[in-house]
């Protein structure tokens, strides 16, 4: 088949853009025809792929995704395709990967009323309602089992239009079998002592991902652990507002903030414990990266992979509503307690074992490729 794979922005390390890819990549495996639409694509194009930029400009994103749509849909009616999949909600998708939470539930529980006069709102609550709304015929990929009562809620979607997808990691995420020389070589390319504790922050938005407090909790620190830790924070995003924060908590020369990379699990094994504070997230694969990685992590229970954490008995899950103290606490805790800090390491190898945490990529071609209702 020809296959039509939508999404606004492609960039090699953001959590949407690199599930896209695996799934691109595995239907292309079985023998189908990949064609790509997007606005914006940074990086490598896949051998065999057919993306194509959509010429647009506009002042404001929701007038940039009508003209966008708008575009493709005069280019796929030039070259038809056999099924269409959006990584973002949209008109006339066959499936549509649910990355992002419920728009509309979040506009009626965190914004002004006022809000929902707005364009912007008229747009994006079109668009969701358009794949949510009952006489749509859109098959949904879901990543988090928490969401789905939320597009029920306001969508009375039909449940079994409803796929709950495992989670899909990579493999090269696991520990390999000479992560202690890895881990080893990455200290000492960092100047990390062993008696100093690297902590890690990964994720594009620095805002949303809890970065804030992540700064708080290292400044809140007692003297003796604060002076031998470190962080690296690692994302797409301006790094500017953190980097005057941790100058005014006194942590300047200890806070490295870089741009994404390709590295990751190198940082993975390098550090102690993984910080994902966040304030919002549909998933989080950072923390089951973390997990089959090795590296114990603190997290918030709004992110829809926290639950692993608990499951894995590998770090610490900070219950809503959050309160600074408590990951405050949590961190010193965990710094000053090595044994605690290797039993959550050994619990998550364990787990990473027999947990299937890998098979996202396969089971959504299933989905995609199969015969539509």
């Amino acid at each position: 088949m020809q296959l039509a794979f939508i999404l606004y922005k492609y960039f090699p390390f953001g959590g949407l853009q690199r599930d896209f890819m695996r799934i691109a990549l595995e239907c292309q495996q079985r023998g189908h025809q990949i064609r790509v639409y997007t606005l914006i694509w940074e990086g490598d194009i896949p051998e065999g792929f057919d993306v194509r930029i959509g010429p647009i400009k506009a002042f404001s994103n929701h007038r940039r995704n009508i003209k966008f749509y708008d575009w493709l849909q005069d280019d796929m009616q030039r070259q038809p395709v056999d099924r269409v999949i959006g990584f973002n909600k949209m008109p006339g998708l066959d499936v549509y990967y649910a990355a992002d939470g419920c728009y509309e539930d979040k506009a009626q529980t965190l914004r002004n009323p006022l809000y929902r006069f707005s364009n912007r709102y008229q747009h994006f609550a079109s668009y969701e309602r358009a794949v949510f709304a009952p006489e749509s015929s859109t098959q949904i990929l879901m990543i988090s089992e928490v969401q789905q009562p939320l597009f029920i809620k306001h969508y009375q979607t039909a449940p079994e239009r409803f796929h709950l997808l495992p989670p899909g990691i990579a493999k090269d995420r696991q520990a390999p079998s000479n992560a202690q020389a890895i881990r080893a070589e990455f200290r000492a390319e960092f100047n990390l002592l062993d008696d100093q504790y690297l902590l890690l922050q990964v994720g594009s938005g620095f805002k949303t991902k809890g970065l804030a407090r992540t700064l708080k909790a290292l400044a809140s620190l007692p003297n003796e652990q604060r002076e031998r830790t470190q962080l690296i924070v690692i994302g797409q995003d301006d790094p500017k507002p953190f980097v005057v924060q941790a100058a005014a908590l006194g942590l300047s020369k200890q806070v490295k903030i870089l741009k994404g990379r390709s590295d990751i699990p190198r940082f993975l094994l390098g550090a102690d414990l993984l910080m994902h504070p966040a304030y919002n997230e549909n998933t989080g694969t950072v923390l089951l990266e973390a997990l089959v990685s090795g590296l114990p992590v603190l997290v918030t229970d709004i992110c829809g992979y926290a639950h692993y954490i608990n499951d894995a008995d590998c770090g610490e899950v900070l219950a809503s509503p959050f309160q600074q103290k408590q990951l405050d606490q949590a961190l010193s805790r965990a710094l000053g307690d090595p044994l605690l800090r290797a039993r959550w390491s050994a619990n998550a190898l364990d787990y990473a074992k027999t947990a299937d945490l890998y098979s996202m990529p396969e089971r959504a071609a299933d989905i995609i490729l199969a015969e539509l209702p």
